[in-house]
């Protein structure tokens, strides 16, 4: 048995067709589409962006909440967390039970950023999926749901 064998036996992976990369390359055009409106019109990073809109609907956030929810890396979290502080989109306030722990909470100008900018992203969110009817859309989203699920990513 020979290298030509192993080959012949070896499962042959078709990159294009592919879920995990299509799934890749979609977010990232997802990604794409979605700044022109926060990057593009408010100055925000993909992290930035993200951190924004997570602590704009949650009381009790934190860096590490935001960390686990986005599945962002702690440091990309740490390092818009320093960008919207800077921009005085955000603040930290200390936490009574847990010195550690820094609620966030945004600021009067990122409240107002927040509402200009949420309507735009679920426009925007419309709009891409407008391309489905509505059987597709429910389908499409039960699908990520599912997927979701499969690898522990409910609850937020």
């Amino acid at each position: 048995m020979g290298l030509a064998h192993s080959r012949k036996s070896a499962a042959e992976l078709k990159l294009k067709c592919f879920v995990p990369f299509r799934l890749n390359r979609l977010a990232t055009a997802v990604s794409e589409y979605l700044s022109e409106i926060y990057s593009d019109r408010f100055g925000l990073e993909i992290s930035e962006w993200r951190v924004l809109v997570t602590v704009g609907r949650r009381r009790d956030c934190t860096a590490q909440r935001i960390a686990a929810s986005t599945r962002m890396h702690k440091t990309r979290v740490s390092r818009a967390v320093a960008s919207l502080t800077r921009r005085k989109l955000i603040e930290r306030a200390v936490s009574a039970s847990d010195g550690r722990e820094m609620p966030l909470y945004l600021t009067a100008a990122g409240r107002r950023l927040y509402d200009e900018l949420v309507p735009l992203a679920l426009e925007r969110e419309r709009l891409l999926l407008s391309c489905l009817d509505e059987r597709q859309r429910r389908a499409f989203i039960e699908a990520l749901a599912g997927l979701e699920e499969s690898l522990g990513l409910t609850g937020e």
